[in-house]
């Protein structure tokens, strides 16, 4: 079956205050630019040890601690902190985005298989994952490096902890949030993405940029 092109028409971006969980119809509504602020309850983890365990999982049958079914999976990682031993309460002190990057080689099954409506985390994911989320109705979010302040006033509790095996910011954490964002639409459920778009802008820009140096290079050595 061959496979629709993505919607390249362009559009003026627009702002999104959405509340979790959010359907397809919604998601699909978002294009790449759209700036979006999230309320509600999220998931995040940064670790490559926690994807990993969730394929592995997926792939036992097994449900996971935290469902993820229709949600939000983000690569923020975290760090908590333990309020009280007796009843395992914590308080996650800052969040901030790792590279998506990282976790290509997972996210289109977890896309797939959880039926996500958004991930996201910075750099953006591969094709494999722009195909899936066309097909599943899944956009990516794109959070600002280093905004750790700014997304952290978003966090109002601690839903869930799970995994306390690993690390902090390994663990799969749940968190309800306010108006978490600004975040950038960088790939949408149309199959557009602002990745694509730069990698196929500076593969077009370097045979012009190695024709410089080149004559530079040759002048140089006159």
């Amino acid at each position: 079956m061959s496979t629709p092109a993505p919607d390249t028409q362009s559009a003026m971006p627009q702002t999104h205050h959405l509340s979790l969980p959010l359907n397809e119809l919604q998601i699909r509504a978002l294009n790449v630019g759209d700036l979006v602020y999230l309320s509600g309850e999220i998931v995040i983890s940064a670790g490559m040890p926690t994807y990993q365990r969730m394929l592995a999982w997926m792939d036992q049958g097994k449900a996971l601690p935290i469902e993820l079914g229709g949600g939000a999976l983000f690569h923020l990682g975290s760090y908590s902190r333990e309020l009280d031993p007796a009843t395992g309460a914590m308080e996650v002190v800052y969040m901030n985005p790792t590279t998506s990057t990282r976790f290509s080689d997972f996210m289109p099954r977890l896309i797939r298989g959880h039926g996500l409506r958004l991930v996201g985390g910075k750099g953006g994911l591969d094709e494999r994952s722009v195909e899936a989320m066309r097909e599943v109705g899944c956009a990516y979010l794109s959070f600002l490096g280093g905004g750790c302040t700014l997304l952290s006033e978003a966090i109002r509790e601690v839903v869930a902890v799970e995994w306390r095996d690993l690390i902090f910011h390994y663990r799969l954490v749940k968190l309800r949030v306010e108006n978490l964002g600004p975040a950038t639409v960088g790939m949408d459920a149309k199959g557009n993405s602002l990745y694509g778009r730069l990698n196929e802008d500076a593969a077009a820009r370097l045979p012009a940029i190695m024709a410089q140096l080149a004559a530079r290079r040759a002048a140089s050595m006159c």
